[in-house]
């Protein structure tokens, strides 16, 4: 098994165990890709829900450029949101599982197709 094969299966876990969902594992898998080589950074890897440079960064980077949600919609809304689902006292916070659920939140799975 690869190092990401084990990384999936750890946010599959996670999507489980701690936010209640059960992952479509081939999204999960695209998103994971879509995550690039941070997933294999201990700091990268995961999203700091406190730290406001760090939302704006999943904001800007990952709902309005990659996902093309207009800046119009309440993203702080969403975010917020998936991070209560997560557990706000979860301390590591995937990226990829914050990008994942942040997919499924608004209907973008096909920008994974």
């Amino acid at each position: 098994m690869s190092k990401r094969d084990e990384l999936i299966a750890l946010y599959a876990e996670d999507l489980k165990s701690k936010c209640g969902v059960t992952p479509d594992m081939d999204l999960l898998t695209k998103v994971t890709i879509g995550c690039g080589p941070s997933i294999y950074n201990a700091d990268a890897s995961t999203v700091a829900g406190s730290q406001q440079s760090e939302l704006e960064t999943v904001k800007n980077n990952f709902l309005i450029k990659k996902l093309g949600v207009s800046a119009s919609e309440d993203l702080d809304g969403a975010i917020a949101k998936v991070i209560d689902q997560y557990g706000k006292s979860n301390r590591n916070k995937y990226r990829a599982v914050i990008y994942y659920l942040l997919t499924k939140h608004f209907g973008k799975e096909a920008v994974y197709k």
